[in-house]
């Protein structure tokens, strides 16, 4: 018979902060279990999973004739997490003011979720190819005296490095070969690669396959099967895998023998999470990287503000400079020059221009040559509204506050927002008249234009120029962005049109010019960093041409173009932008926010909250705000409470949204603020005066206001 459950364990599980919940919750078991555990508990009604955590009070038998709820079983076949591991949830939920349980059991694969021991066993039974050895198919690559340079300093430096690269200079190879000496070092070593994008991990995936073999390599991120994240978390958990590639949720990663870390494209947005935790996960792999004795790469051709001001080099004036150390590296590999910026004032033209006439004949020009050329206009759809000529109506989304796009391949009004979508009205649905015409332009009008603009242009065998897109609507399907990058490498597409995700990362070997048709929108945002992400996504952008000097060459030596149609050319983007010069850019934006007191120089927090109404959600963070100054907490009197207001899209989903923003010129004081006020929080919506509050939360360094 069984001996009854009598020893204390203290329990992580999936909750939310604004649950109430608490961080920890306790069961009896029948033997002592070790911090990291994975368990099957009872919670509710329900069966869940859970991680057995270091208490602050000693896990102690249970009282003579005291019950408590039995843990369900142990995931023995999976070893415990280790310390470093639940350090780095600790500190990501403390942080990023979230439940420790709620980062905890998100940052598990879900499958592992949904197994019991006995399922869990089976599938741990299932045979496993062997860890391939990450030396045996290295080929010898030549590295550039500038990538010498970088990885000498990479190897003698404790870091974290701020790998400052012009697009195509070879920041990839770097990353490759400091994995190379980590994993060379140590037989047990790891490696972390993060990229911003899932689009962006094929590619990747391929050059570290190469380099080091299939069974060394693994992936992590969100567009893989369950299964397949289960299979390749408990590769990197194990240690048979060797390098892990993910995209931000591959931070939490657990890697026991994690010697290095290497953000790619470090500026991205892309690193902040948007929903549940908002943890940024550029941060977390610096600190993880402190924490752990990992060196920490962080890799880009625009760094974010943030990491170039911690990496300034000491002056005079600032004699401890930066916390990292900026490593450059400003040429292009094989000599190829960085493309020629050509500004378009569009105040010269007809009205609705598209296309300029020159930038027209350019891109005429290049098709014939046979060569490639790349439009971006960050914006997807036919058109971004419908509306009535008559009476004024547009396609309005009436569970949001924004407008239903027009996409007109599949004749619908798509809400990008809630998804809400309907069929294209015949008539205007408010006066009945016929006449509903589009306004402004998306990527699919832009393919459309472009294919008739071009319908005579021949490529140099004879055949019709072909006009392809690349953006969420064309890339839904499972391998079709993979389908349709391959068609661009071999040659196959003359004009890509596409937003944002065709300017990050790729390799386009054959693009000698690239064009922005509509960039004008982020540079009078209300947001302060709209002009940091406009100057990254164009430099980005422009990278994609001109990376094949031989290729070049072989065209005849044209110099490859990055074409700017805009109503303010003169704009001090797009002034930098013509001399590629980040670093004057960087320091015109850091003395302007330096002057307003805005990051990095100061610290922010937003609490948002959505309700029924606005009023509530106002009323809430008001009140919220009035208590928070009625109990002196900690901090308080260094951090600036703004006034409550209303997201720019203040209605999502029939839901109400409204936020408040938290400055302070101390990172701790806000920090201590936050954790005392969660409480007051937490209060403040248990009163009926709100009732109406459906949700609210709490983000820590946001990027967007």
């Amino acid at each position: 018979m069984p001996l009854p459950p009598t020893t204390i364990v203290h329990v992580a599980l999936h909750a939310p902060s604004h649950s109430g919940v608490g961080d920890l919750l306790s069961y009896a078991s029948p033997e002592p279990l070790p911090a990291g555990t994975l368990v099957r508990v009872p919670f509710g009604t329900r069966e869940v999973l859970g991680v057995v955590w270091d208490a602050d009070e000693a896990t102690g038998e249970l009282p003579e004739g005291a019950t408590m709820r039995p843990i369900a079983g142990v995931l023995a076949g999976v070893a415990p997490l280790d310390a470093s591991w639940r350090r780095l949830v600790g500190f990501a939920a403390r942080y990023y003011q979230r439940a420790l349980g709620e980062v905890a059991l998100a940052a598990l694969p879900p499958q592992l979720r949904d197994l019991g021991p006995e399922q869990l066993a089976r599938r741990l039974r299932r045979p496993a190819a062997p860890a391939g050895d990450a030396g045996q198919t290295l080929p010898t690559v030549a590295l550039t005296p500038e990538q010498e340079s970088a990885r000498a300093q990479i190897a003698a430096e404790k870091g974290p490095f701020v790998l400052f690269g012009s697009t195509g200079s070879g920041k990839t190879e770097v990353y490759l070969r400091c994995v190379q000496e980590v994993l060379d070092a140590d037989p047990n070593a790891q490696a972390l690669v993060m990229v911003p994008e899932i689009n962006l991990t094929p590619q990747l995936e391929e050059r570290f396959t190469a380099r080091f073999g299939a069974q060394a390599v693994v992936s992590l991120h969100s567009g893989m099967t369950n299964p397949q994240r289960l299979k390749s978390w408990l590769a990197a958990h194990s240690g048979a895998a060797r390098i892990v590639l993910g995209t931000r949720m591959a931070v939490f990663a657990s890697m026991p023998g994690l010697r290095l870390i290497v953000v790619d494209e470090e500026h991205d947005p892309s690193y902040k999470q948007q929903e549940g935790a908002r943890y940024s996960a550029r941060d977390l792999a610096v600190w993880r990287g402190r924490e752990q004795g990992a060196k920490v790469l962080l890799g880009s051709a625009t760094p974010s503000l943030e990491s170039w001001h911690a990496s300034r080099p000491p002056t005079p004036e600032d004699p401890e400079g930066g916390r990292y150390l900026r490593l450059h590296m400003p040429s292009r590999i094989g000599a190829g020059q960085l493309p020629r910026v050509r500004r378009v004032d569009m105040n010269q033209q007809p009205k609705r221009t598209v296309f300029t006439a020159p930038l027209l004949a350019a891109i005429t020009e290049r098709v014939q040559r046979g060569e490639q050329c790349m439009v971006l206009l960050n914006r997807r759809g036919y058109a971004p509204v419908l509306h009535c000529a008559d009476c004024g109506w547009k396609s309005d989304c009436p569970h949001c506050s924004a407008h239903q796009v027009f996409h007109k391949t599949d004749r619908t009004l798509r809400c990008h927002h809630c998804g809400y979508t309907v069929r294209v009205p015949r008539h205007c649905p408010t006066c009945g008249s016929p006449d509903i015409l589009s306004m402004g332009r998306g990527t699919e009008q832009l393919e459309e234009q472009l294919a008739d603009l071009l319908s005579e242009v021949l490529r140099p065998d004879g055949s019709p120029a072909r006009i392809a897109r690349i953006d969420a609507d064309t890339t839904k399907a499972k391998g079709a962005l993979e389908s349709q990058l391959a068609q661009v490498h071999s040659g196959e597409v003359d004009v890509l049109v596409g937003t944002q995700m065709i300017a990050k990362g790729h390799d386009f070997r054959r693009i000698t010019l690239v064009a922005a048709v509509q960039p004008d929108g982020a540079l009078f945002s209300s947001d302060f960093r709209s002009a940091e992400r406009l100057f990254a996504l164009l430099m980005q952008a422009g990278g994609r041409a001109g990376r094949d000097a031989a290729y070049m060459a072989a065209q005849g030596g044209a110099p490859c173009e990055m074409w700017v149609q805009s109503f303010h050319p003169t704009h001090a983007v797009f002034e930098a932008l013509r001399t590629h010069d980040y670093p004057a850019f960087a320091a015109q934006q850091l003395q302007e926010r330096q002057e307003a007191g805005m990051p990095p120089f100061a610290y922010q927090a937003l609490v948002r909250a959505d309700a029924r109404t606005q009023e509530v959600a106002q009323a809430f963070l008001t009140a919220a705000s009035a208590a928070a100054r009625a109990h002196g907490l900690p901090g308080v009197d260094h951090v600036t409470l703004y006034p409550p207001v209303p997201l720019a899209i203040q209605r999502i989903a029939n839901v109400e949204r409204a936020q408040m923003l938290l400055e302070s010129e101390n990172r701790a004081a806000l920090q201590r603020f936050l954790a005392t006020w969660q409480p007051v929080l937490q209060a403040t919506r248990s009163d009926p005066a709100h009732k109406g509050l459906i949700r609210w939360l709490v983000d820590v360094d946001p990027l967007t206001i």
